[in-house]
């Protein structure tokens, strides 16, 4: 059994990218553990729960009815209900590393937090594996290593596309302002600028539809090594399935199999 620590804001995570690998991970027997910054229980992004004014976008942009109920799940966990405080990351001994996204203003804390990237960096330094979805991504490029440059300075990752991000915020700013844009820089552009080269951020095919149990075909991932990502929670059943290349954590190490529609 392997401990996996996922970290949250104190508000506006994304449901799907955190409950839906907290299930998986449970019910594979790891041991998983939240923080937090004041050891308080995080609340999730109300509008991604509940659809208020996405308007017809809800189908798309809305938490879908799987990871509704993984989040309905999480919540009512143990773990969940007691997290640790940030501060308390660096004296934890754990095996792996998850940073879901999230786009809403609460999010802010938990991109810049130099916690959090500290112990991304410390993760890489180990060999940890560590996983980031869409907005996460950001923490990810943000920590740096003992040279001074990103810890994704010569890997690949993929992450929150422009296209995407530009695209949701397009359709709603009429009604929701700035909602869909955390920072005026895109997530695609901020993470491609500390990258070795422009082609390590890995776009894959066009993303308009969520994957599912039943069709894993339109997830995407990107695994350089024993970091793995990938671009929003439409591709967290494809991300955390360990058959498919997404996310497989074992006591000391990172295992996973090359996912069809993934980078290997």
């Amino acid at each position: 059994m392997a401990t996996v620590l996922i970290p949250l804001p104190s508000t506006d995570f994304d449901p799907t990218e955190t409950a839906v690998p907290w299930q998986t991970l449970a019910a594979r027997g790891h041991r998983v553990l939240f923080a937090t910054p004041d050891g308080r229980p995080a609340q999730a992004d109300p509008r991604m729960l509940d659809g208020n004014r996405l308007g017809p976008l809800k189908p798309i942009l809305r938490a879908d009815a799987n990871a509704r109920r993984a989040h309905a799940a999480m919540v009512e966990s143990a773990a969940f209900r007691q997290p640790i405080a940030w501060a308390d990351i660096a004296a934890l001994d754990y095996d792996g590393l998850l940073l879901p996204g999230g786009h809403a203003p609460g999010m802010r804390p938990y991109l810049e937090s130099p916690l959090l990237q500290a112990a991304v960096a410390d993760s890489f330094a180990r060999g940890r594996p560590v996983g980031a979805v869409c907005h996460g991504v950001l923490v990810v490029s943000r920590a740096r290593g003992a040279d001074g440059r990103s810890v994704l300075y010569g890997r690949r990752t993929t992450g929150l596309l422009a296209q995407q991000e530009l695209a949701a915020w397009w359709l709603t700013r009429a009604w929701l302002g700035d909602y869909y844009r955390t920072y005026p820089q895109t997530v695609q552009d901020e993470v491609t600028a500390v990258l070795a080269r422009p082609e390590d951020f890995v776009s894959g095919p066009t993303a308009l539809r969520r994957d599912s149990p039943e069709r894993l075909e339109l997830g995407f991932v990107v695994r350089d090594g024993n970091y793995v990502s990938a671009r929003w929670p439409g591709m967290c059943i494809d991300w955390r399935r360990s058959s498919r290349g997404c996310w497989r954590v074992e006591p000391g190490g990172f295992s996973a199999s090359p996912s069809g529609r993934g980078v290997g």
